[in-house]
């Protein structure tokens, strides 16, 4: 990565993470450390703001959403738990998922959680407001949108198929990926948090099914475009079987354009350090290969986006962003515009 640029003054940084899955949980965790009174760099975090993908339909939130027509909340209960204080009980407790075969089998405590305080207020997304208060977060999580909204595709062959679960094994064949109902609102505060943010992130997670749905939310794609923010695209390490089988890191960016055109992204993040033998051979049986780590070099550009390569790598035996090492690569990422753009 580039060097750290050195300043009297600390920077004070209004952040907004867009996506779903673990990626964004992953990027959240990291983030928080830069959070106001947390930091110890030359810049910190002032405000952090998730705007999460709903269109989730298998497990616990697959079942909730079509028991009690709410929001899946899974990706929203993640990104909860990583923007908590800490890691203590009542995070963990936000993770427990019942075992048995009953008909609490298999659901998770925090979704319920968030199922039953919905139905109390009347409102998911105070829902998620209040239960983020709970654990103490440090930073703001927005639904991308509050309608009931399902994922769809048509494949190249004219079939449509419905539901994030099937789309996520059809990659290759889509042809158009979209939202029903296709006019589905974003929240205002979630627009108003991209209006004035000073970076803007994308990634990392699911191509079709974590990071483009938040982007077909009507207005979205437009409020980005119009943000003055830095834009950072964060690649992911490794392509999903069945949904991003092969695809370039230039790839991933190229399909974003298609359908958020409007949107210039001035970083794409890429990692460059090789996962181990034994991982590689572990991710080839399932038919993954790692993104990145061959071809262009950092300061090269893929679709008008400055390539930034450095290793991100966690160390544990899964093939994993490290938070503190995705989070701080970000924020070098914005540092300098952020520095002109207060100069001025």
């Amino acid at each position: 990565m580039g060097n750290t640029l050195q300043s009297e003054d600390i920077i004070g940084i209004d952040c907004v993470a867009i996506g779903g899955g673990t990626g964004l949980a992953t990027l959240l965790s990291g983030l928080k450390r830069y959070v106001v009174s947390q930091s110890t760099e030359d810049y910190r975090v002032e405000h952090l703001s998730a705007i999460v993908a709903v269109s989730d339909d298998g497990g616990s939130s697959g079942r909730l959403r079509d028991e009690l027509q709410m929001p899946p909340p899974g990706d929203i209960r993640n990104c909860m738990v990583a923007l908590s204080e800490d890691s203590n009980l009542l995070s963990r407790l936000f993770q427990h998922r019942f075992g048995g075969i009953g008909d609490l089998g298999g659901h998770n405590f925090g979704n319920l959680f968030l199922a039953a305080l919905s139905e109390i207020t009347g409102d998911f997304a105070e829902a998620v407001k209040l239960s983020s208060e709970i654990l103490a977060s440090k930073g703001h999580i927005y639904p991308a949108t509050v309608s009931d909204v399902r994922l769809a595709a048509e494949l190249f062959d004219g079939l449509i198929i419905r539901g994030e679960t099937r789309i996520g094994n059809v990659g290759r064949a889509i042809k158009r990926l979209y939202l029903e109902p296709f006019d589905c609102q974003p929240m205002p505060e979630a627009l108003s948090a991209i209006s004035r943010a000073d970076i803007i992130t994308i990634g990392p997670g699911s191509l079709y099914t974590s990071l483009l749905p938040p982007l077909l939310v009507q207005g979205v794609s437009k409020a980005i475009a119009e943000s003055s923010a830095v834009k950072v695209f964060i690649c992911n390490l490794m392509t999903q079987p069945g949904e991003t089988d092969g695809l370039t890191a230039r790839r991933h960016l190229e399909i974003v354009a298609d359908y958020a055109p409007e949107v210039r992204f001035d970083h794409i993040v890429v990692n460059d350090q090789p996962i181990t033998e034994l991982q590689s051979e572990l991710y080839e049986l399932e038919g993954a290969e790692q993104i990145g780590v061959h071809g262009s070099i950092s300061g090269e550009t893929i679709e008008g986006a400055e390539i930034v390569y450095g290793n991100l790598l966690d160390e544990g035996e899964k093939v994993r962003h490290d938070p503190n090492k995705l989070a701080k690569a970000v924020l070098q990422c914005s540092i300098t515009g952020i520095k002109a753009f207060n100069a001025n």
